[in-house]
């Protein structure tokens, strides 16, 4: 018998969820697809108007902002599961720092704000960030990059201290992704592969860089997804901790995704195929600092507190739709 494979579980699942809560105002010819004006019935609705508000943003800091993905409607986006995993923790350091301990394999550690809102109140975990500077010459000229589309950017970022100092962890996100094809090499000059490779290239392989530059890789060999995207991260993160922001010590990327989720760990690159079969350990053995970057999966960073919440505790709400909607977690 066919196997199904992990996306076409989360189709069925996401739709038996949908007609368990009524959400309605479904695209036609969809069963798990929000028409786009009701986008925002994706998102937990004990925390939607407070996520909704953070990401418009501040009035008047043009880069408070944050950029809805352009499938923010359906129910497999991984920006969505993301948010719905994270937002509520914003102001639950405590439980944050249960979650991220588990994610690093770490002994919880002291949760640090990224930032305020517009009350002066702290928050712990923001979304869409591309750091605090063009570290990577990808912003427009003279403006700063919109948090979300048309730059480098981590899904998510918390942070934290320890005994080594304070830590950035740059969150990278996904569901129900898979990759096979090399990214395409669009005809716009501002997004083809000249441009990719006049950014990027002296970077990558820089001395100090993250990559180690005696394996002969050029960047064109990391035109191929999800290669694309770690690679930016990391130039990224390491550029951030070069950078002393916000008076950090350490800046890692940590990669969340599901256990069942087989096909995304494929090895799409043709040029890495030499050095194993798992993307996400291919990664980080090219890494000059492998402890840079951690994979791990959704069900080990949250279950053990998802299933240890309080009924009637401050993380109730999360917890129980989080469990409720995203099965596989239990499966």
């Amino acid at each position: 018998m066919k196997s199904v494979s992990f996306r076409h579980a989360q189709e069925v699942s996401q739709t038996e969820f949908f007609k368990r809560f009524d959400a309605g105002d479904l695209l036609e010819g969809s069963s798990y697809r929000l028409a786009p004006e009701a986008r925002f019935l994706n998102l937990n609705p004990v925390y939607s108007e407070e996520i909704r508000k953070h990401f418009a943003g501040n009035p008047g800091q043009d880069a408070s902002s944050i950029v809805w993905h352009q499938h923010a409607n359906h129910a497999l986006s991984s920006q969505v599961c993301c948010v719905n995993f994270l937002a509520p923790l914003m102001r639950q350091p405590e439980v944050l720092s249960k979650v991220l301990g588990d994610a690093l394999g770490i002994k919880p550690p002291v949760m640090q704000p990224v930032g305020t809102d517009d009350q002066g109140r702290p928050v712990f975990v923001d979304f869409e960030w591309t750091g605090e500077s063009d570290y990577l010459g990808e912003w427009p000229k003279g403006k700063r990059a919109s948090r979300g589309a048309n730059a480098t950017s981590a899904d998510a970022v918390v942070r934290y201290s320890d005994s080594h100092g304070i830590c950035t962890v740059l969150v990278e996100w996904k569901y129900t992704e898979t990759y096979g094809s090399p990214i395409p090499d669009n005809s716009d000059p501002e997004r083809g592969n000249q441009t990719r490779i006049r950014r990027y290239a002296y970077k990558f392989l820089a001395p100090e860089g993250p990559i180690k530059n005696d394996l002969g890789l050029s960047i064109e060999d990391f035109f191929w997804e999800p290669f694309y995207q770690l690679v930016r991260q990391q130039m990224l993160a390491w550029r951030m901790q070069d950078s002393g922001e916000s008076g950090v010590d350490r800046v890692i990327v940590l990669h969340i995704s599901p256990r069942g989720n087989k096909a995304l760990h494929k090895v799409t690159a043709p040029s890495m195929r030499a050095y194993g079969n798992d993307v996400f350990e291919v990664f980080s053995e090219l890494l000059v600092k492998p402890d840079d970057f951690c994979s791990t999966t959704i069900e080990a960073a949250f279950l053990p507190t998802l299933t240890s919440v309080e009924a009637d505790g401050p993380a109730a709400d999360w917890a129980s739709y989080l469990l409720e909607r995203y099965t596989f977690m239990q499966e």
